[in-house]
């Protein structure tokens, strides 16, 4: 409750009397303790010896995963400290698709490095201007000290990157697939038109999981492939060098939008009715048919009589796609997708498949429309269950994103916590030259950065603090010439990068250092949190967060 008012006189009450309010050091103690938690949740998830979470969702499904985005968005939480934590995972997988876990650790450690501070009674604004001022330092030394330039057309440069980005996935086992899954499918999507270089995975690059089979048998489709079958058994189930027309019209008797009510006299009239319909399906279908397409996709209905009509002029038809699958069938085709039969061109046809056909996998059918030239990409994911194919999906998901960062980056910087404690032996030598106490907090990102490494030792059962230490001696012996040194995730021992080939994306650890430090900025930042519903009845109760 806010009082005020005269010394001696009735207080003033300013907020209503369900209310509550936290202030003060009460609240920045609160939210640290809610990121640590957060961050306590997923840090078994890091590194190659990684432990798996098993989520049941409220509709009884399970999710088993060890992606840091993926558990964090099954987890409800209530302390809206806790919520932004969680955004954090999901803008860092948005943005690189891989470091979730990464950001979550580091930024839960940065707030836990606050609190000394704080209870010390140093101002949050002090801390987090030193924040600032480390953010800034290692984002210029990641980019020009600590990283090294790739060749983007060598592919075994390529492999190596998105390589140690799997190491910590399910799909280690299946390496060197996920490695060709990923590289062939952002090449095929790899498009520079009007100078600009875009390579859009959301749009053009589609995961389909098809149950049974075992993971070997995924593989890169360059087209497209639907989960449909041809609306008529006569039709051709395999064509070769298709011309091919995409609607997004109906092709039946357009229906009222709402009730639509006739009334009819005598009985020429209902059949007059009935030719009218038969008349406008056969007009669609005649201009359809004077294209002498051999394929036609819609994304509505096929009417029985126009499904006739395009059995006898020897037309294969689909219908019912999704708009997002015809958007890809138009980059696949080059058909360009036609709002109505009667504006149909022979420029609308397209004419760059080379191959339709349908096959059967499993219980089901599915139509393959593939082309070598294509710019959009189906990658067919197989496996025993549908929790193994989701994982399978969420892995494949982050090496795709992994070569696209380096294509539109092509630096990277030693993984395995080697950058980290790179990082954070520049950040011990130049907080000597800070004056003032801004040193402490600049210094306190040294120590959060080893979150990392000592994390990595933790999860393969290594000694963590022999090993931090020998680590730290290792950076600071020869800075230049060791911060390739790093933690090998597989047996906690320390290892140089240049031989255990574990290179990330610049891309991303810039993403996660920006991401994780920010963060900690805006929750050091809050110091009042008010609570309370407006009043809608007389008994509502104010809600706390917890």
């Amino acid at each position: 409750m806010l009082r005020g008012g005269m010394p001696g006189s009735a207080p003033i009450i300013v907020l209503s009397q369900n209310t509550k309010r936290e202030s003060g050091h009460r609240v920045q103690l609160m939210n640290i303790n809610a990121a640590k938690t957060i961050a306590d949740v997923i840090r078994t998830s890091l590194g190659p010896r990684a432990m798996l979470k098993m989520l049941m969702d409220p509709m009884g499904g399970i999710v088993l995963t060890n992606d840091g985005n993926a558990i964090l968005r099954e987890i409800t939480v209530k302390h809206p400290a806790a919520k932004s934590m969680i955004e954090i995972a999901r803008t860092q997988d948005e943005e690189t698709g891989d470091g979730t876990t990464s950001v979550i650790v580091l930024a839960g450690e940065i707030m836990a490095e606050a609190e000394q501070f704080l209870d010390q009674n140093i101002h949050p604004t002090i801390i987090i201007q030193a924040y600032r001022m480390a953010l800034e330092d290692m984002i210029e030394w990641a980019e020009k000290k600590f990283s090294k330039p790739v060749d983007v057309k060598n592919e075994t440069q390529l492999a190596t990157v998105v390589k140690s980005c799997l190491a910590t996935k399910m799909l280690a086992n299946y390496m060197d697939l996920a490695v060709k899954i990923a590289l062939d499918a952002v090449r095929t999507i790899d498009v520079t038109k009007h100078g600009y270089h875009e390579i859009d995975i959301k749009r053009y690059c589609r995961m389909e999981k098809i149950p049974g089979g075992s993971i070997e048998d995924s593989s890169v489709v360059k087209g497209v492939v639907l989960n449909k079958d041809i609306v008529h058994p006569k039709m051709r189930r395999r064509i070769e060098k298709p011309r091919v027309i995409l609607l997004d019209c109906q092709l039946e008797y357009k229906k009222g939008e709402s009730q639509t009510s006739i009334e009819i006299m005598k009985e020429e009239d209902f059949s007059r009715a009935l030719e009218q319909e038969e008349a406008t399906i056969r007009k669609q279908c005649d201009e359809i048919i004077a294209l002498k397409p051999d394929l036609v996709f819609t994304e509505k209905g096929i009417s029985d009589l126009a499904q006739h009509f395009l059995v006898k002029a020897g037309i294969t038809a689909l219908r019912r796609l999704k708009k997002t699958d015809n958007n890809r069938l138009a980059r696949v085709t080059g058909a360009r997708i036609a709002h109505d039969t009667t504006d149909l061109t022979e420029e609308d046809v397209g004419t760059l498949t080379d191959l339709f056909e349908i096959k059967k996998i499993g219980d089901e059918y599915f139509a393959f429309v593939t082309s070598e030239k294509t710019t959009a990409v189906t990658v067919v994911i197989r496996g025993p269950s549908k929790d193994i194919m989701n994982e399978v999906e969420r892995n494949i998901q982050d090496a795709v994103n992994c070569v696209r960062n380096v294509l539109l980056n092509p630096r990277v910087v030693p993984g395995a916590g080697a950058l980290e404690m790179a990082l954070a032996h520049a950040l011990n030598e130049k907080s000597k030259s800070i004056e003032g106490v801004r040193q402490w907090p600049y210094k306190a990102v040294a120590r959060a950065l080893e979150v990392i490494p000592r994390t990595l030792i933790q999860n393969c059962g290594g000694s963590t603090i022999r090993q931090l230490t020998a680590l730290r001696a290792k950076h600071a012996q020869n800075a230049d010439k060791n911060w390739t040194w790093g933690i090998d995730g597989v047996t906690g021992e320390l290892t140089d990068m240049n031989t255990l080939n574990i290179w990330d994306p610049l891309a991303v650890r810039i993403q996660v250092l920006k991401t994780a430090i920010e963060t900690s900025v805006m929750l050091l930042r809050i110091d009042d949190i008010v609570s309370g519903t407006k009043k809608k009845d007389a008994n509502s109760e104010a809600v706390m967060p917890e």
